[in-house]
């Protein structure tokens, strides 16, 4: 997969907002927008593809797509000013806000919500036998390793960061746990879509964990991957952003009308970036485990910080301010539809 590829000065970013001869707003400048080539960012990838975003900037708006192997990653780059909007996972984001002191970024939507997995080796039919086990997750801190960190922690197994504990977890790219998986260096990995179909399908794996069942207080439902931006961004362009918005609700539009359209971008998008094409099948069925929404699910974010905090990788942090939904439910109201509220 491809690293961020942004620079500095060359891309630094500005807007403005001119008259046209009609009388209808033109708008103009630079927007650097993140995402993964991943099914969890199926929305960005359906909008890049069917020129979603593009439609809604305007000719006028130079859009600049770049990818990224982790939402660390992003956040490194969101932080630099080298990026001004990113489809992104809840812990990567809460570190953002933590680490600025809550001035860096903002939510300002949701965008996938479920499809995290815990796979293991079918042998393992119970959490007792996770002791002594290793387990992989996509890296240390993101929304997967903390996820699986607090399960072990409320069954009574002890992890610690540096791999150790009752049950060592390894951070690993997924592309790498499913090697790892196969060649049976690793007994399981808690992993997105559709790595956790591939976990079962091709290694042979058993689903341990749906993660669904353990949100109970939001009926299953839990954010996977929503959308952030730099909040001096948001502040200086929210024209922008809010076309942006637009781009987003039509793309989950266009996946919902056409379901099989939608898995066809995704599959010609991932191929583009990564050089390596995914199984169609494994698409349409990591499809079937994901739901993509607007809502951010604010409920679920707080609970991945308080996940983060108890098992010792996030310092307390008050997520007050974290969300600006204004742009978000202007839009929703425009299409007749209930608007979200955030913490």
């Amino acid at each position: 997969m491809l690293g961020a590829a942004c620079g500095d000065d060359d891309f630094a970013a500005a807007a403005t907002t001119t008259g046209s001869e009609t009388g209808v707003a033109v708008l103009e400048g630079t927007l650097r927008l993140g995402y993964f080539p991943n099914v969890t960012h199926a929305p960005a990838l359906v909008g890049v593809a069917e020129g979603s975003f593009t439609t809604a900037l305007g000719d006028g708006v130079d859009l600049q797509t770049f990818t990224f192997n982790a939402g660390t990653e992003a956040v490194e780059a969101l932080l630099a000013e080298s990026l001004d909007v990113a489809f992104i996972g809840p812990n990567p984001a809460i570190n953002a806000f933590a680490k600025s002191d809550g001035d860096a970024v903002r939510i300002v939507s949701g965008s996938t919500a479920g499809g995290a997995y815990l796979v293991v080796k079918p042998q393992i039919t119970s959490v007792d036998q996770l002791a002594g086990t290793t387990l992989a997750t996509p890296s240390l801190g993101n929304t997967q390793d903390v996820a699986l960190r607090a399960w072990l922690k409320d069954n009574g197994l002890d992890t610690t960061p540096e791999g150790g504990g009752e049950v060592a977890i390894l951070p690993q790219s997924t592309s790498t746990a499913l090697e790892s998986f196969i060649s049976g260096a690793i007994d399981g990995a808690w992993v997105p879509e559709p790595w956790a179909t591939r976990l079962v399908e091709e290694g042979g794996g058993t689903v341990l964990v749906d993660e669904r069942d353990l949100w109970p207080d939001t009926d299953g439902e839990y954010v996977t991957t929503h959308v952030i931006v730099r909040t001096d961004f948001l502040d200086d362009h929210p024209d922008l952003v809010k076309a942006v918005l637009i781009g987003l609700a039509d793309a989950i539009d266009a996946i919902a009308a056409n379901p099989a359209k939608a898995q066809a971008d995704v599959v010609a998008q991932i191929t583009e970036i990564t050089g390596s094409a995914p199984d169609e099948v494994t698409i349409a069925t990591s499809f079937s485990h994901l739901t993509f929404t607007l809502d951010p699910i604010a409920a679920s974010l707080q609970k991945s910080a308080d996940d983060a905090i108890a098992v010792g990788l996030l310092e307390p942090v008050d997520l007050d301010g974290i969300y600006d939904l204004t742009l978000l439910n202007d839009v929703l109201s425009g299409r007749g539809k209930p608007t979200v509220s955030g913490l």
